[in-house]
């Protein structure tokens, strides 16, 4: 059993053959909607209580999304972003194909944009990974997503950005 654990891993971590292999599925920069899509300030006053409505929002992820560039910390946004957008593959050749590329980003050690996670949620994730399914990257998701509700949105909420969405 473990060593069939340890193929399936192994596939999964590879190295790309091709330059096909680095295209990646979700946009890299996520950029501010057209100012029509402006939300109005009751529904950017429903942010402070909700990260979940600001995600949904795609000003409200732009706008968030810029933020955390502005601190560093935009891997967070970009890694929920993915998971989205992996939950939503049909395909399971698509799905393993997705599942290297947002572990090579994000989990993997030294990743490029490593998200911080424990150990415990990384390893969990990594298990999950050997037969790739809509919920694999779940645990992390959620993790990334208590941080960000916990660290990130009571700044954002202080921001001059988000002071000035509510007026």
């Amino acid at each position: 059993r473990a060593k069939e654990i340890k193929t399936k891993l192994g596939t999964l971590l590879q190295k790309p053959d091709s330059v096909i292999d680095f295209v990646i599925p979700y946009p890299e920069k996520l950029e501010k909607p057209p100012k029509a899509q402006k939300p109005t300030p009751e529904e950017a006053l429903q942010w402070r209580d909700s990260l979940e409505k600001l995600l949904q929002n795609p000003y409200g992820l732009a706008s968030f999304h810029s933020f955390l560039r502005s601190e560093f910390s935009e891997e967070n946004a970009e890694f929920w972003v993915a998971c989205e957008d992996y939950k939503k593959t049909k395909s399971p050749v698509k799905m393993a194909e997705k599942a290297k590329k947002i572990y090579e980003e994000f989990i993997q050690t030294e990743a490029p944009k490593e998200v911080n996670i424990d150990h415990f949620t990384k390893a969990v994730t990594v298990k999950n990974l050997v037969e790739p399914s809509p919920s694999s990257f779940d645990t992390a998701q959620k993790r990334i997503f208590v941080l960000m509700e916990k660290d990130s949105l009571p700044r954002f909420v202080r921001s001059e950005f988000y002071q000035e969405l509510i007026k």
